[in-house]
């Protein structure tokens, strides 16, 4: 009989658990032949601030503590500085050369953080996958739009979570989420300033313009007050309703009344705050305001009167080594809806 080859029977993922991944700051520093672990610098710097001595140093590494005190001396020779000296009465500290490189260490660990956070979402979801366990649902975080959170009703691989613009964008930033749509009103997010000027090929993440969509006044049928302009919701007694602070939308009005030189205080209601674009529909639908803005959709599911402001462009980022199939089909669910529903259109190719 053949002795049975272990690696050719495969563990079924599920035996194992569910995968955790664990990404961290890495490379060398290098200087002329003599290299140093990155990750090993951390250690000594964490280990002398908390324990204030070479034993710290020692546990922290799982050495004696001849073997770390001759580990420290390796890496001061390395460097041609010494990263710590003896103080009486307060046991071993940092020189004032290795606080220097203690927080140069610390501050790229924290600059990459994020970025880890992200990508440690991308494996552990690819990975869910090859052990065939499933890829599990994405995590999203979206602005709000009644096309998108109709198609997402009743989908099981994706777990939406609506805010607004820039806290949807963060979340994608510091790698809370899989996933996040969001709009900067007229303007592209490489203009819109931050968060959205991080979401760019350099940090790893993709945007997909998912299609383009009408924002305008909303107002209540017939427009009784004959509003026209943003301009003259300050000259009456309109009542307007505001998204919450946060959204695109409301960005995108503060930038209205930027152009038209009006401030927010000469907008009556410019405090009173909704969180989707059916809510200030209704609250105008109602009749407890008399202006907001929001899409078009919205004013035509509700019967409201629609005075457009523009067309802007939705977004929907991810990780660029993001391989999931949930997205891809969310997108192109997406995009047929869009040829079907008044007030959006499919997103012009690039020139």
């Amino acid at each position: 009989m053949g002795k049975t080859d272990e690696r050719a029977e495969p563990r079924r993922g599920g035996e194992a658990g569910a995968p955790s991944v664990v990404l961290g700051l890495g490379g060398t520093v290098r200087i002329g032949r003599n290299a140093i672990p990155v990750s090993d610098l951390k250690i000594v710097f964490e280990a002398i601030g908390r324990a204030r001595s070479v034993q710290g140093l020692a546990d922290a590494l799982g050495l004696s503590y001849r073997a770390a005190w001759a580990r420290l001396q390796a890496y001061e020779a390395a460097l041609g500085r010494p990263l710590v000296h003896k103080t009486r009465g307060h046991g071993t500290e940092l020189t004032a050369f290795g606080s220097a490189l203690a927080e140069a260490v610390s501050a790229a660990a924290e600059g990459l953080e994020a970025g880890f956070g992200r990508e440690t979402r991308v494996l552990e979801h690819r990975l869910r996958s090859l052990l065939g366990d499933g890829a599990g649902g994405l995590a999203l975080a979206a602005s709000h739009d009644p096309l998108l959170v109709e198609v997402l009703s009743g989908r099981a691989d994706i777990e939406v979570s609506v805010m607004g613009s820039h806290a949807a964008v963060t979340r994608l930033l510091d790698g809370q989420v899989d996933a996040a749509g969001f709009h900067c009103g007229a303007l592209a997010p490489e203009a819109a300033g931050a968060p959205f000027s991080a979401v760019n090929a350099s940090a790893g993440l993709v945007a997909h313009p998912l299609f383009e969509r009408e924002q305008g006044l909303l107002l209540a049928p017939g427009n009784p007050l004959g509003i026209r302009s943003v301009a003259d919701l300050a000259a009456g007694e309109a009542r307007y309703v505001n998204r919450q602070k946060g959204s695109g939308t409301r960005q995108w009005f503060d930038r209205l009344l930027d152009e038209a030189g009006l401030s927010p205080g000469a907008i009556r209601g410019y405090g009173v705050e909704e969180f989707t674009h059916q809510a200030v529909a209704a609250t105008i639908a109602c009749g407890a305001a008399d202006a907001g803005l929001g899409v078009r959709a919205a004013a035509e599911r509700l019967g409201l009167f629609f005075l457009s402001v523009g067309w802007e462009t939705y977004y929907l980022a991810a990780s660029r080594s993001l391989d999931a199939p949930a997205l891809d089909a969310l997108i192109a669910a997406v995009k047929a809806q869009v040829a079907r529903t008044p007030g959006y259109r499919g997103v012009a190719p690039a020139p």
